[in-house]
């Protein structure tokens, strides 16, 4: 049950409270992925696992492979964790699967600092993927499963925040520690990384469990206690537990309860598996993986002043893009047209990169449209696609469902992400292909393939109660028209369907919503 318009964010407290505790996980993720990307910068990591390079920019160097692995083997650890969350979510709770996520961090983090042989660096990389695909998965369905539509935007928007506040958090840790000329500066850094999941397992104590979840999985009073506790004292809790449970049961006497199958199988579930899975990878798409994995060796080998404090400024333009985003784009803007305009905005500027580098290189005036672009570039991908790719591939999956589609969804964004992070490095690397920031044009034409999907197959779904995308998806609604459908609920589908058929024929649909549509204007 959507909240009532009178209703403002203070009433809805203690769901802001326990969605805060968990966007700790993206904010654990953003850390890793800030840390780790100005790790291969710094002199005193590049002495023990890299060799001299006086030729280079930086006067050290990573071999390729050892770069390829160092960035890859977390990304890759997060896509086998992600792709086996459906089955575990099966026994697991989402809360206990963010416990597991929390002690692998802390398990991988010793071996990565205990030891100076590159095995356990590998490792301890690999490892915090599988703890870090259990953060960004678990915890995005923690909120899809909780937070009332009126907000389900605004969380996702803080869920990409805290990811990008992560990043730069590790930025300008890497930045302080850089200078050190022995191995500590990159022990200080890894160090931080304990912090979070030692709040989080503390946290997660005093928060419920996600009530869908409870109710999916046959616990229909401690879903009611949890929805209770994350909604407003006044709120009709017991409607809304019995929305979940119709519609839960619907989809199971159309499913025959939950087969994994039924995403390939079913033709429903078969359309909402193949738009999570390429909303997710939107992000991949973008081509934004190599630029937050690499961003200071990528500046410092373009021979950009101060790579460090210019990755910062990336990390900080991307954190105000967002809050842009939360103060304008979550109230009036649409999804759809959102996604687009920054898919293209992120391909015009990568090619501008590419151009510009390409004809000018190593020059000053190069290096300043290199900074300049690359941090509008970050812009237009924290506040118009990563928030909405991952919000999207939450919302779009059907109940039953829900942790194996999004499972496989986060698992293939993670392995794009992979197969960017372990590529990268032999386009950038001045080792290899020293391409640098030609790269761009890889990612170009991505990005237009990338805007003309969500422009023909993306459906708008601001504002929908998941159980209003459960009902457009199983009437076969176009993606076109999923912005202007009037919803007659799940009552209201089961009794046409108690009249002689699966759906409502496709004229008198309209004139029921052509009526709802009228009363809601009234």
């Amino acid at each position: 049950m959507a909240p009532k318009s009178e209703e403002t964010w203070k009433a809805h407290w203690w769901c802001f409270v326990a969605c805060g505790i968990i966007v700790l996980s993206p904010f654990q993720y953003g850390v890793d992925f800030g840390l780790i990307g100005g790790l291969q910068a710094m002199p005193g990591f590049l002495k023990i696992y890299g060799h001299e390079a006086p030729e280079t920019a930086l006067g050290w160097n990573l071999d390729t492979v050892r770069q390829q692995l160092i960035s890859s083997l977390m990304t890759l650890g997060a896509f086998i964790s992600s792709g086996t969350a459906g089955i575990v979510a099966t026994y697991i709770s989402r809360r206990q699967c963010l416990w597991i996520a929390c002690a692998g961090c802390c398990i991988a983090n010793v071996m990565m600092m205990a030891t100076e042989h590159i095995g356990a660096l590998y490792a301890g990389r690999f490892l915090i993927g599988l703890a870090n695909g259990y953060f960004m998965t678990f915890s995005q369905l923690y909120i899809q499963e909780s937070s009332p539509a009126r907000y389900r935007g605004w969380f996702l928007t803080i869920f990409q925040f805290f990811t990008s506040f992560g990043t730069l958090i590790g930025t300008i840790i890497d930045w302080a520690t850089a200078p050190r000329p022995d191995k500590s500066a990159y022990l200080i850094p890894l160090g931080i990384i304990y912090v979070v999941p030692a709040i989080m397992t503390v946290g997660l104590f005093f928060i419920p469990e996600s009530p869908r979840w409870l109710i999916l999985t046959g616990r229909y009073e401690e879903g009611v206690k949890s929805l209770r506790w994350l909604r407003p004292v006044d709120a009709d809790v017991d409607h809304e537990a019995s929305e979940i449970r119709a519609a839960i049961e619907r989809e199971n006497e159309l499913g025959s309860g939950v087969r994994v199958l039924d995403m390939f199988t079913d033709p429903v579930d078969r359309r909402r598996t193949a738009l999570a899975v390429c909303a997710v990878t939107l992000q991949a798409a973008s081509g934004s993986m190599f630029i937050i994995a690499y961003k200071a060796y990528f500046l410092g080998m373009s021979k950009v002043a101060n790579p460090f404090g210019m990755s910062n400024v990336l990390s900080a333009m991307g954190i105000l893009a967002i809050f842009f985003n939360s103060l304008i784009v979550v109230r009036y803007g649409r999804r759809r047209v959102i996604m687009m305009i920054g898919l293209a905005l992120c391909g015009i500027f990568q090619l501008i990169i590419a151009i510009v580098y390409d004809k000018q290189p190593g020059t000053t005036s190069t290096g300043q449209v290199l900074v300049g672009f690359t941090c509008v570039y970050m812009m237009s991908y924290n506040g118009m696609i990563a928030t909405y790719a991952w919000l999207a591939g939450g919302e779009i999956p059907s109940q039953r469902l829900r942790s194996y589609t999004f499972g496989l969804a986060a698992a293939v964004g993670f392995f794009f992400a992979w197969l960017t992070t372990f590529t990268a490095p032999y386009f950038i690397n001045p080792a290899a292909l020293n391409w640098g920031p030609r790269y761009g044009y890889i990612w170009f034409p991505s990005c237009v393939v990338a805007t003309l999907w969500v422009f023909f197959f993306l459906p708008e779904t601001k504002g929908r109660t998941l159980e209003e995308i459960d009902e457009m998806f199983e009437a076969k609604v176009p993606a076109r028209k999923f912005r202007n459908h009037v919803c007659v609920g799940h009552a209201g589908v089961q009794d046409a369907k108690d009249l002689g058929g699966e759906r409502p024929a496709s004229s008198e649909h309209e004139k029921m919503s052509e009526v709802q549509h009228a009363e809601l204007k009234a």
